[in-house]
């Protein structure tokens, strides 16, 4: 069956208001679950606005020593001068 936008904001208030799950209101009103979650779904999204956005994951360390204290992570690539292994340490040691 087909349903004008109407008919579709009306059972869509009618659902908010009865607090029941999208699922189960459209099971107890004769309505097609899936059909009536694709719905929901849609309506939700236009009126949050909300976009899933996908976190890219960070990449791994290949090289190097990771020095950690507390919440403070330090990451020395392999290589790193005596020198700047040097300042490094320094640094830590005035900041603690």
């Amino acid at each position: 069956m087909t349903y004008s936008k109407e008919e579709k904001t009306m059972w869509l208030e009618d659902w908010r208001q009865s607090g029941k799950s999208a699922w189960t209101y459209a099971r107890k009103n004769g309505l097609i679950p899936q059909t009536f979650v694709t719905w929901a779904k849609k309506v939700t999204k236009e009126k949050t606005g909300f976009v899933e956005i996908k976190q890219e994951q960070k990449p791994k360390l290949t090289s190097g020593i990771m020095i950690e204290k507390g919440d403070i992570k330090i990451h020395l690539p392999y290589g790193l001068s005596s020198n700047d292994l040097s300042t490094v340490i320094k640094s830590l040691r005035a900041s603690l």
